[in-house]
């Protein structure tokens, strides 16, 4: 047998291979010896059949099978001995008029290659690192949650305007229809005036521009989707389906320890120093969450490789239980390329910084991980046999060893990237840390 590759360009080759007779004949005499006691030919008894007729009935299925044996053997070890590093399968190339006759047998199979390229973590950019602070509004603005979520609610028969609205945002056109509760403070001036005086059972239209503050807060209330919060103005109706007041939770020891465990919080300035703690830290995941998507797309933008593009289409027609056609494959590949591209720049990343992933660090994520989790349901201090039960059975889990092995990558990556790229530090509010992520 001959196999050989030819290149077309950086990324795309053919590989070209010629079978002759003595790469498969041995088995294909084989395989029509194993068929003569069992073949069955009109006027012949079973195993009486001549062998020259259970070659005419069978040989030509039978070299075909065999052939395909050995070139997919082939083909398998030719990509392995090359090293070569694939995008995708290797793709047969059709040809309508092929002779199985023929001396030799030529099977042409595209492929995909993975393009060289490098990458410059220390490139010149624009990336901010967020220092998200929690300010006495935001902190203010959670102790009294905090009081009328452990206060007592107070059914008014009228809206006034400190009320707690139970109802449903609606409007059938834009498919919204979402029942939440909100503070008519939570509303514009104008807004809020509309509700005033309203009873249970009313309906009050308003519109969404400018309904809150902060746009953002649609996507909370209304759950409309990011993309279609700037700039919406359409009207929406709210049906009350109950109002109430609050008589608000005295701040005490006893709702201290009920919130945090005995004697962590002993006074108000300690509540709002936990509360400032805590958010920051749930701040901090947000702004790195940011930090690490920004680096990937300014990567992505200064990282310029090609791809096989028109390779990967077709193949993409070939994969998954529903076979794509060439129009459905053209927009999976539009919507998969910007993910892929990242793939291969992680990987070169890793790479270059000689970072691997091994079990010992995803043990330890998932370890860590559990005992957070755990501490969210008050259970501060479980004991090491406990939480390793939970982390042998979450680890005996495939597609769980697959999400979390890709949020190792992603911590890792997002150490790299602090020491690389150098970001610019910036510290800001939650609100200008929102208008940042989404725009104002």
């Amino acid at each position: 047998m001959d196999i050989k590759r030819v290149a077309i360009d950086a990324v795309n080759e053919t590989i070209v291979m010629t079978v002759v007779h003595m790469d498969y004949k041995g088995q294909v005499a084989k395989r029509i010896n194993e068929k003569m006691p069992l073949a069955t030919v009109k006027g012949f008894r079973k195993g009486q059949v001549p062998k020259d007729l259970v070659e005419k009935q069978y040989g030509k299925a039978i070299k075909q099978e065999e052939v395909k044996k050995v070139v997919d053997l082939a083909l398998e070890r030719f990509v392995q001995s090359e090293r070569l590093n694939l995008l995708g399968t290797p793709l047969a190339k059709v040809n309508e008029n092929f002779d199985w006759d023929a001396e030799e047998l030529t099977f042409e199979y595209e492929i995909g290659l993975v393009p060289n390229f490098e990458i410059d973590l220390e490139a010149k950019n624009n990336i901010v690192k967020y220092i998200v602070t929690a300010d006495d509004k935001l902190i203010d603005g959670q102790v009294e949650r905090i009081q009328k979520q452990f206060g007592k609610a107070i059914p008014q028969e009228v809206v006034v305007a400190d009320s707690d609205l139970t109802g449903t945002f609606s409007n059938e056109e834009n498919g919204i229809n979402n029942t939440t509760t909100i503070a008519v403070a939570t509303f514009n001036k104008a807004a809020g005036d509309k509700f005033i005086g309203k009873k249970v059972g009313d309906v009050v239209t308003v519109s969404t521009k400018g309904l809150f503050e902060d746009d953002h807060q649609l996507m909370d209330y209304l759950k409309v989707g990011h993309d279609n919060v700037h700039g919406l103005d359409i009207e929406v109706n709210f049906t009350i389906e109950a109002i109430n007041g609050a008589e608000l939770a005295e701040l005490n020891q006893e709702l201290f320890d009920k919130l945090f465990g005995e004697g962590k919080v002993a006074s108000l300035e300690d509540l709002k120093s936990k509360i400032k703690e805590d958010a920051e830290a749930q701040f901090a995941q947000q702004a790195d969450q940011k930090l690490l998507l920004d680096v990937q797309d300014f990567l992505i933008e200064s990282t310029k490789f090609d791809l096989p593009a028109e390779f990967l289409k077709k193949w993409l027609q070939t994969v998954g239980e529903k076979k794509l056609s060439a129009e459905e494959a053209e927009i999976e590949y539009a919507r998969s390329e910007k993910g892929l591209r990242f793939q291969l720049i992680e990987g070169k990343a890793l790479a270059q910084s000689n970072i691997q992933i091994n079990f010992e660090d995803l043990k330890a994520f998932t370890t860590n991980a559990i005992k957070q989790q755990m501490a969210q349901f008050g259970q501060l201090n479980p004991s090491d046999e406990e939480v390793q039960t939970i982390v042998a059975r979450v680890l005996s889990n495939q597609e769980e060893v697959k999400r979390l092995s890709e949020q190792v990558v992603a911590e890792k990556l997002l150490e790299i990237f602090k020491e690389k790229a150098n970001p610019t530090t910036k510290e800001v509010t939650y609100e200008e840390f929102i208008a940042a992520s989404y725009g104002e």
